[in-house]
Order: structure tokens, then sequence, then C-alpha cells
């Protein structure tokens, strides 16, 4: 009755054995932290005796992680998820899958990590003593966002338990380490936290023109304008969707200067400060903008912020310096430029972390009246430029710049992925701070 197939059969107690060693933890990419180098151990549980063809319970406790919670933020309860590999060794090779689940207390910062067991099966399938070692381990931490703390030892690692098994021959195969549960989860989703930069506060603009008033320039009678040509735009309302991070809504501005290579475009935010929820290091993050180029001409101009010149303690507000780069004209005639889509991202580049698209038809900030033998022109769209007349095409500018930085109103979402990044490197925060 208890033949035909792979049954779990123990024909001993268990055993259980704590493994302590060296162990390098790498941080997410987004935290910007060195590596991690602590000691890792690990309490492995299997069965001490067992027969061939028997499929058995193996589990990891983790007595002590490489390293604790560092001193940035509480980790709410069942936030943390880990998953691992045991090394099979002696009669049978190979290695096993193990994961635990996302049922951890609430972690306070400063104290021990607190891991759930991971769990695993393996089909024994060779007779001899059978050796079990903990191995390469993952943390993921779904707070806010999702992040992996990779760990992996740096030495030889004791083994835990030895299983006798018998029957069968002593074949010395391998095994595929049985199934897998769990597994680490990829970044990108929020997992009860809050998303910040939610409110839709400030109206959206409709564009079209402004009623009365004239543009302020012109042509210059075909003969272009002079290089450093100041044209000033106006705020214009614009509201971003982060997607899971929120729905920021603000006021940007694109001011224009002539040069030899057409325009260079300066944007700007206005508007409420948002606060910063962890300290962010200098040199951290930056932002760029694809300027929407309509009338005459079309396309975009790509805009970018150098990167935080200034590292930012927590409930400040997260600026940068006003995003530049130009804008070369290919035709003639009136050209508009309004603000478009905002990408958050790390100062040593690669994939945005946010994407903010503009959700409402964003009025023109700019005009510019091109020329055929140069540039003339500009200003506001029906309006003079820094006038501070409300109108259809956008909102006036309140003097309320911030010295011409770019406040966190799109960047909520860098700021909530920054937070993450923080929490999540599992770094020991003491030692950071001598």
């Amino acid at each position: 009755m208890l033949g035909g197939g792979s049954v779990l059969l123990i024909a001993a107690p268990a055993q259980a054995a704590v493994s302590s060693f060296a162990t390098k933890c790498i941080p997410p990419k987004i935290a910007n932290l060195p590596d991690v180098n602590g000691t890792t151990k690990a309490d492995i549980t299997a069965p001490a005796t067992a027969k061939v063809g028997d499929t058995i319970d193996v589990t990891w406790k983790t007595v002590q992680a490489a390293s604790e919670n560092p001193g940035v933020a509480d980790l709410p309860a069942n936030s943390v998820l880990p998953t691992g590999k045991v090394t099979i060794g002696g009669a049978q090779t190979g290695s096993l899958d193990v994961a635990g689940t996302r049922t951890n207390p609430a972690i306070p910062k400063n104290s021990p990590m607190v891991l759930s067991d991971m769990k695993g099966k393996v089909k024994l399938t060779a007779a001899g003593d059978v050796t079990l070692s903990p191995g390469a381990y993952n943390i993921n931490a779904n707070y806010i966002m999702s992040t992996d703390t990779a760990c992996a030892p740096t030495g030889t690692v004791p083994v835990a338990v030895t299983i006798k098994v018998t029957g069968g021959t002593s074949s010395g195969g391998t095994t595929s380490g049985g199934t897998t549960s769990g597994g680490t989860t990829s970044g990108g989703t929020t997992s009860g936290g809050t998303t910040s930069g939610g409110t839709n506060s400030g109206g959206t603009t409709s564009g079209g023109t402004t009623s009365g008033g004239t543009t302020s320039g012109g042509t210059t009678g075909g003969g272009g304008e002079p290089n450093g040509t100041v044209h000033k735009g106006t705020a214009v309302s614009v509201t971003f969707d982060c997607g899971t991070f929120g729905k920021p809504t603000g006021q940007a501005v694109v001011d224009a200067t002539k040069n030899s290579a057409g325009y260079a475009l300066s944007v700007r935010f206005l508007g409420s400060v948002m606060k910063t929820p962890a300290p962010l290091p200098k040199g951290f993050i930056t932002a760029t903008m694809a300027v929407k180029v309509a009338g005459a001409d079309s396309g975009t101009a790509q805009v970018k912020a150098p990167p935080n010149t200034k590292a930012f303690a927590q409930d400040d507000p997260v600026t940068l310096d006003p995003l530049t780069g130009v804008y070369s004209p290919r035709k003639t005639g009136k050209v508009t430029l309004h603000p478009g889509v905002l990408a958050v991202q790390l100062a040593q580049g690669g994939t945005p972390v946010a994407t903010c698209t503009p959700t409402n038809a964003v009025a023109a900030s700019l005009t510019l009246v091109i020329a055929e033998k140069g540039t003339a022109g500009g200003g506001t769209d029906g309006g003079t430029a820094n006038s501070a007349t409300t109108t259809s095409g956008g909102l006036a500018q309140t003097g309320a710049d911030n010295n011409g930085s770019l406040r966190a109103l799109g960047l909520v979402a860098g700021t909530v992925l920054l937070l993450g990044g923080a929490v999540f490197t599992f770094t020991p925060w003491r030692r950071l701070r001598r």
C-alpha cells in the first residue's frame, strides 16, 4: 500500500545542525552601497537515515543573517521572503532549492533580520552518506518596492547534516534539487506600501491659445537673432502618471536661450514641495525629460538634470538643478515647447527606475518663431513671456521657483524607490557611519 512512487519515508528521527560560514551580500544596485561581508548561521534539518527512493524534507532555519536591518526604516510584518540553495554532497551530488514564506514579524531599525524557515524536498537516488550544506541565499523585501539582496558563501561551508542512505547501489548520481517553491521576486511591484505623490493637487490646464495679448518678439526681418537671446516660458500645469508610485501634479517651465546649435533649453519645476522619506547620498539620483516639440516642427528635445549635488537628510525636500539640453530647429515657423515624459533614474545610469508620463494635454510653456535665416521671437503662445497673467494656455509664474531647482514632483517615484533600496540593503548601518 505504501508502494508506487515517491512517498515520504523517514526511517529515523530528524537531525539538525548549525553551520556557520563567511558570507558576502550584494545590496540592490539602487542602494549605491558597498557589498556586505558578514557571517551566516544556518540550522539544517533532515532525517538521520533513509532509503534510496525516499523523498525527504529539508529545512533551513536562519539562526543569523549576514547583517542586520540598517537604521533607516522599520520593516513591517510579512514583507521579507528568503530563498536559498542547499548543496548536496557525498554519495549523491546536486543542489536543492529551498524557499520560505513572507511571514516575518515587524523588524525594527538596527535589529537582527528575522527570516522564515526555508523548506524543500529531495528524492534520494544513491546509497551511502549524503551530506547537506547551506549555500547561497537571497532576501527579497517587498515594502514600497521589491528589492533583492543576494548573499553567497566566500569560503568553505561546513557540512550541516549527514544522511545514512541504504538500499540500492552507490551510483553517485546527481539530483536536480527536487521541486522549487517560491523564488525571488523581481523589482517593480509594491506590496502594502503607500505611494507618495498620489494626490492630484492643482487643476490641469487645457491647451489652446490665450485670450488677448500679443506674442512677445516676432520675426527680426529674416536676419535671425544673436546668440545669448533669452526666451522665458511660463508655468503650465502637468499631472504625471508614475505607475504604482502615484500621480503627482505640479507646474513646469521651459526656458530657451539662442546659441549656435539652436536653443539651449532649461526645464524647471514649481509648486508644492515633497520631502524625502529617507536619507539620500550625494550624486545618487538624476532625471531626464523628453520636451515635446509641436507646431511648425515636431518630435522631442531631450533634457537632463545632473546628479544631485548635495545629500538629503530625512524629510528634506528633494531638489535637482534644472534639466538642460539643446533644441535644434529643423523647420521655420511657430514652434511650441511642452513638458513631456519624465524619467527618474540612478546617477550611475541604466534603466530608469520610474517613468512618469503626462496624463493631460500639457499646454505650451514656450513658443518660438523660427525665421528663415535664424530664429526670432519667443514667449508664451498668445501672451507676453514672464507675464503674471493666468491664461487658458498656461498658469502664471508665482515666483515660487526655489531658485530654479527641480522640486520633488515627478521625482516622487524616485524618492520612494530610493527609500526601498536603502531599507533593503541589510548593511550594518553602524559600520557605514564610522
